[in-house]
Parts: structure tokens; C-alpha cells; sequence
């Protein structure tokens, strides 16, 4: 088999590709996913307070965990991946949260990044969504991604949580990816008007997966990059339960998006990483690059679930209720397919 561009990893990085680079009709591509298909009608990965279903089992999830954590009395911390079309996005909390415009700018400071300042990445941020209130200058109005914004005075336990914060001396902000990011107000999310998460399955793959000049292999486990010299040339990965490699070869590009944790995996069964290391596992070395799979660094997340002394409180995920009532969630989820999904956030500034 023969492609343009062979893609690694249909999560939100990959299917971004896929769609852009299909549009062109005489460009070829192929996209493989470890994971499989996408179910539109999942109430696990589709409804919104469903988030703790699919971090808790595998079908949807790789569940690595860490080594022991010398920090955290040694044990060994959860790290949720994405496993099917859509990666991460199909499983993650849908914040819809850019990072600090500062941020961008110290990278486009960097030699050879000078195009990745804020306001150079802004139009691209813009284009990819459609924010269900409407654009604006840092907001779209017609991109792939439903992006839909917290109203006032849906959940008065959410609108207490920013008045604490503004009591406590931080600012209020009416949008965390606008002009003020920092201080507390209402977070955007990924979520459609209708109540699905709006992942980039959803989002971008919808539109691309019926090309012709597209093709899609899920329960595809991606072995290794293949290299002429120094430069990748094609894919080599198993399907299903084969134990026969499949290969396919790249007349442009291989694009790897397997995430921060299957890429850097990826590139060292290739030959690419630590030569003493690649050494020990007998993998022949293609480039010496001992950074490869080390320090990787990452935000500590924890998720309390609490009792409601006050019933009918709509939460964003689902709080320590019987059985039948998270069925009885879903039943209305599935009949009703909308209503609000409020949550609130804040940025601040660590004092020093």
C-alpha cells in the first residue's frame, strides 16, 4: 500500500490532519488508529455526565500508570490516554482551554518559532470553532468544534464558587479565553447545543471520512516507523488479533500523533531515542536522541466525589448517587439530547 501522508494516531491532533490534508482531493492518506470506532450512540463518551464511565474501564482508555511516585508516598498515580477515533478528546473533562497567551509568546521567542506567537495562533483558534453564543474577535463562529459556554444562574453552587474566588481578592472574567484569562467566570467546553461531547471524531472526521482519498484502519496497534537513512518512508503495525505486520509506505510524510506518551514509544521501537537504551532491547538505532521519552511533564489532576444535601443540583460528572439514578440520567440524556452543562473555572496567579 501507498499514501502521500500516513498518519499515526487518530486523536486530536491526527483527524485535525486527515480532514485538512484530504481536501485536496488528489492527496492520498492514510489514518490509523489503535483504538476503534467512534460509537455515536455510546452514552459513555457521548454524554457529557458520563465522564467517569470511560476513565474507568479500557475499551476507551490505555490506563498507564506511573512509576512510584517518591513524592505521593510511592504510589503509582492514574494517567488517562484516548484509545479510538477521536484519542483524548473522546474521553477528556471538554474544557475548552487555550493556555495563556504568554505562553505562546516565550515560544515564538525560541529560534525557528517565530510564527507561533499568540496572535499569529489566534485566526487557527478562531477557525476551529463555533462557540454557540456567537464569535467575536477571539472567538469563531463556523468551525468543526461546538463549543458551548456556561449561562448564568443555572447552578447557583457554580456561581457561589466564583464569588468565593472574587472575595477572596482575584478577579472576575466574563471569558477565560479572551482578552482576561486570568480571575473566575464561566469555561468554555466541548460540548454541542444538543448535549454531545464535540469530540475531533465528531468534529472534523464526520466531514473527511467518506473521501475516497482517505482511508481509516481502526485496531490498528502502530510497531514502528520505517526508515531509508534518516528519513521515515512508511508504517509497519498489526490489525486485530493478526500477528502478521501490515506495511504501508509514505511518498511524503509520516505524521506521528500518537499522543505524549504513544509517540516518544513509538519513535524508540523505531530506532529513534537513547542509543544505550535502544541497545539493551537489541533495537537498531536510526538517531542517537537521548531525549526521547524522558521528562515528560504534566498537570496533577484529583477528583473528589461529593454527597448533595440539596437534591437537584445539575452537576457537570456524576456525583455519589444510587445506581438507578445514573440510569435514570441517561434515560433522560437520550430522550431529551440537550440542556445545560454549566461548570465554572478560574486562572490565577500563584502568589509568591
Amino acid at each position: 500500500m501507498q499514501f502521500d501522508y500516513i498518519i499515526i494516531g487518530a486523536g486530536s491532533a491526527g483527524n485535525v490532519l486527515a480532514t485538512r490534508l484530504t481536501e485536496d482531493p488528489n492527496t492520498t492518506v492514510l489514518l490509523l488508529e489503535a483504538g476503534g470506532p467512534d460509537y455515536r450512540f455510546d452514552f459513555r463518551t457521548q454524554m457529557p455526565a458520563a465522564l467517569a464511565f470511560p476513565l474507568q474501564g479500557k475499551r476507551y482508555n490505555w490506563a498507564y500508570e506511573t512509576e512510584p511516585e517518591p513524592y505521593m508516598n510511592n504510589r503509582r498515580m492514574e494517567c488517562g490516554r484516548g484509545k479510538g477515533l477521536g484519542g483524548s478528546s473522546l474521553i477528556n473533562g471538554m474544557c475548552y482551554v487555550r493556555g495563556n497567551a504568554m505562553d505562546l509568546d516565550n515560544w515564538a521567542k525560541e529560534p525557528g518559532l517565530d510564527h507561533w506567537s499568540y496572535l499569529n495562533c489566534l485566526p487557527y483558534y478562531r477557525k476551529a470553532e463555533t462557540r454557540d453564543v456567537g464569535p467575536n474577535d477571539y472567538h469563531g463562529g463556523d468551525g468543526p468544534v461546538s463549543v458551548t459556554t456556561s449561562k448564568p444562574g443555572v447552578n447557583p453552587l457554580f456561581e457561589a464558587m466564583v464569588e468565593a474566588g472574587v472575595q477572596a481578592g482575584y478577579p472576575r472574567t466574563d471569558d477565560l479565553n479572551g482578552y482576561q484569562q486570568e480571575g473566575f467566570g464561566p469555561m468554555d467546553r466541548t460540548v454541542t447545543p444538543q448535549g454531545r461531547r464535540a469530540s475531533t471524531a465528531r468534529g472534523y472526521l464526520d466531514q473527511a471520512k467518506q473521501r475516497p482519498n482517505l482511508t481509516i484502519r481502526t485496531h490498528a496497534m502502530t510497531d514502528r516507523i520505517l526508515f531509508d537513512g534518516k528519513r521515515a518512508v512508511g508504517v509497519e503495525w498489526l490489525e486485530g488479533e493478526s500477528t502478521i505486520p501490515s506495511k504501508a509506505s509514505a511518498n511524503k510524510e509520516v505524521l506521528l500523533c500518537a499522543g505524549a506518551i504513544a509517540s516518544p514509544q513509538i519513535l524508540q521501537r523505531s530506532g529513534v531515542g537513547n542509543a544505550e537504551l535502544l541497545k539493551q532491547f537489541d533495537i537498531p538505532l536510526v538517531h542517537d536522541l537521548p531525549g526521547v521519552g524522558r521528562k515528560p511533564a504534566g498537570s496533577p489532576g484529583d477528583v473528589s466525589p461529593v454527597r448533595m444535601q440539596r437534591a437537584g443540583l445539575p452537576l457537570p460528572c456524576p456525583a455519589v448517587v444510587e445506581p438507578a439514578e445514573d440510569w435514570r440520567r441517561v434515560a433522560v440524556w437520550r430522550h431529551r439530547r440537550g440542556g445545560e452543562q454549566p461548570l465554572r473555572g478560574g486562572w490565577v496567579y500563584p502568589q509568591p
